[in-house]
């Protein structure tokens, strides 16, 4: 009887100490998402675009073209996420002002605010969100952009990851002047005129599987964590054995 209850503390103790090697702990964010950009409601813009965001725990790699865009003028294009937002895209419900256009503001309810800047070179911080300098120009009215081993915060990663964030490319030519010179200004700089940061393209990025099956512990198991499962389960299997063998055994023995 010793022997079997010495098993079962053994199996017991394997499962206790399995979190601080990985079991039950969160799974480190991880996936392939990709978003279709579309047309923001009301802004007028005839165009179209994806961008594909690779996450590999707290670091992304991001691709993304598009094109419809006003040609050789800055177009700041963002990943935002809010906890609090809708994640999606503004519709023209979302018209707050009743102006006939959607602004930056008008669709943080939407998408939430900047959580990384897509520039070119530099900070991806927010704190690059207008960093005109370094974002794309669109020559010919087309973008494409490539940027790896961007970091993020682990609840950055984990919404991008989770299909919660929104790519937004911004900047509009409200009048068809060829250029950002409207009469209204940004709600985000007033120095800027608003067609420079409206939104023009926006789409969900929508998480896809990263391969395997799910295992409905919050994701895909790594080599160690199926091990270490099957090691726990295999001594639970072994102690019970052993006690319906001690019983079987008192048994004859009575």
């Amino acid at each position: 009887m010793r022997r079997s209850l010495t098993l079962a503390s053994l199996a017991v103790a394997s499962l206790a100490v399995t979190p601080a090697l990985g079991i039950g702990a969160a799974a480190a964010a991880e996936g392939d998402t990709m978003a279709n950009l579309q047309p923001v409601a009301l802004n007028g813009v005839n165009g179209s675009g994806t961008a594909m965001v690779a996450v590999n725990g707290t670091r992304i790699d991001v691709t993304m073209a598009a094109s419809g865009l006003l040609p050789d003028n800055p177009h700041a294009a963002h990943i935002h996420f809010g906890a609090d937002a809708r994640h999606e895209c503004p519709s023209a419900g979302d018209d707050a002002d009743g102006d006939g256009t959607i602004n930056t503001t008008d669709g943080d309810p939407a998408y939430g605010p900047i959580v990384v800047s897509l520039t070119k070179t530099g900070d991806t911080s927010p704190d690059s969100g207008l960093a005109v300098d370094r974002f794309d120009t669109a020559p010919g009215g087309e973008i494409s952009y490539e940027r790896g081993s961007i970091n993020v915060s682990e609840e950055v990663a984990t919404a991008i990851a989770d299909g919660e964030s929104v790519v937004v490319i911004h900047g509009v030519d409200h009048n068809d002047s060829g250029k950002y010179d409207g009469k209204a200004k940004s709600d985000l700089d007033p120095k800027l005129p608003s067609e420079a940061t409206d939104p023009a393209l926006c789409g969900v990025l929508a998480s896809a599987p990263a391969g395997g099956a799910d295992t409905g512990i919050g994701g895909a198991a790594t080599g160690q964590d199926t091990g270490l499962i099957a090691l726990g389960g295999g001594l639970l299997l072994l102690a019970a054995g052993s006690a319906a063998f001690t019983a079987r055994r008192n048994r004859v023995s009575a």
